[in-house]
């Protein structure tokens, strides 16, 4: 079932599909690709496929789990900057950042299940949001590296 199943008078079942779609879009990015070719740099920036998916892992920890569910990121020991998410351990790989990634993902959707979207929250840095405003960014930069993703990925693989 399509993103465009779900009722078009449901906006947050809408919202939920679409997050879910770049979710799985850019873990899909990740697939059948060696370890070397998940982390292979093609762009003066430390962007690789394996590190837009940490990227996004810990971005969406930071607005579901700092700014909806209030525990800063020190606390959650995230990354202080979003240029340090993107970087890569030994550790790292396809499979490990894949579960934090869902792990992530799983913990998020637990944060917000009972909340509306009217619902105000209070952990950003630069003041209240509303749950909808934290979902529209959240789409935002799930969009913005999937279209990063599928550039990388044509390059890795050499296939368009």
């Amino acid at each position: 079932m399509g993103s465009f199943d779900v009722g078009l008078d449901d906006e947050r079942a809408q919202l939920d599909a679409f997050v879910e779609e770049y979710r799985s879009a850019l873990e899909a990015t990740l697939h059948q690709l060696t370890e070397e070719q998940a982390r292979r740099r093609l762009v003066p920036s430390a962007t690789t496929l394996l590190g837009l998916l940490k990227h996004v892992t810990w971005m969406q920890r930071v607005w579901f789990e700092e700014c909806v569910g209030g525990t800063p990121r020190r606390e959650l020991g995230l990354a202080t900057t979003p240029d340090e998410s993107f970087r890569l351990s030994d550790d790292d790989t396809v499979a490990s950042v894949t579960a934090a990634h869902r792990a992530a993902c799983a913990t998020a959707r637990t944060t917000v299940a009972e909340l509306p979207l009217d619902a105000v929250v209070t952990g950003h840095r630069a003041g209240p949001r509303t749950l909808r405003w934290v979902y529209l960014q959240v789409l935002r930069e799930l969009a913005h590296h999937c279209g990063h993703a599928d550039i990388l990925r044509e390059q890795v693989t050499g296939a368009g």
